[in-house]
């Protein structure tokens, strides 16, 4: 990306970018099923409208359908997103930068921090959400901040064939070190779609997202949809429940 464009950025600015793209073949029309009554990107709006230090809500669409039901739930739809950079196998880093650009040649100014919420994970605490703003708000070295869940069972302790016989996962180990306790592992997250956390001055000096000083920021497990067995199959602990009872009356209050 063109380096001029860091003169334009807005050091307090912060603003949530939701992507949903209409061709979902996994489940179709994914972004927008119904989920407890509302549609699922609904879910991911409440909570960035709900988390402080988030100055505006905007979805990254390709879709009008998808634009026109994210309006009615309080997000902006500013532009339509290009077919080419809402295909299937499109990387995230497109979507990002076209938002950046067009906000550079629309309204002249760019929000120095992206907080990136999927819509396929829909409960979040928005609480949660601004600790993670707030994280790599405090680390200047930090490139991003990706969430995700410590792994129970470290892939240090898996093995692979090789033949007939088993093999350390991991190059390097023996079978024995494998069998050693799991605490003696270093923790692995396994990331999420809990919420990231991008800064655009990154993106656009080295055209990548994440970086190599990606700030790891612990969540629980959250719920994934990506099928329609998840749709259905959903099942919410008692926290997560809590959670879903807030934004769900937050949602009934705007579509009242």
């Amino acid at each position: 990306m063109e380096t001029f464009l860091l003169n334009y950025i807005d050091l307090d600015s912060c603003i949530a970018l939701i992507p949903a793209r209409g061709g979902s073949k996994s489940v179709p029309k994914k972004n927008i099923r119904l989920f407890k009554g509302h549609p699922l990107i609904a879910y991911s709006i409440a909570v960035a409208r709900l988390t402080e230090g988030i100055d505006r809500v905007i979805v990254s669409t390709d879709s009008e359908e998808i634009a026109e039901i994210s309006r009615r739930y309080g997000a902006e739809v500013p532009f339509l997103r290009p077919v080419e950079y809402a295909q299937d196998f499109s990387p995230d880093i497109d979507f990002v930068k076209h938002a950046i650009c067009w906000l550079y040649e629309n309204e002249g100014k760019i929000p120095r921090y992206f907080v990136h919420l999927r819509p396929t994970s829909p409960i979040r605490d928005p609480k949660v959400v601004m600790e993670a703003v707030k994280r790599i708000k405090e680390d200047e070295n930090a490139t991003s901040l990706r969430s995700g869940y410590l792994c129970v069972h470290p892939p240090y302790k898996w093995f692979r064939f090789e033949g007939s016989y088993m093999r350390p996962l991991i190059s390097g180990m023996s079978c024995d070190e494998v069998n050693l306790p799991r605490q003696d592992f270093p923790k692995v997250l396994v990331p999420n779609g809990y919420v990231d956390v991008l800064k655009t001055d990154f993106i656009i000096r080295e055209e990548l997202m994440h970086g190599e000083r990606m700030l790891g920021f612990i969540t629980e497990e959250v719920p994934d949809i990506d099928t329609e067995a998840d749709l259905r199959k959903l099942d919410l602990c008692q926290d997560q429940q809590m959670i879903f009872e807030q934004l769900h009356r937050y949602l009934e209050r705007l579509v009242l």
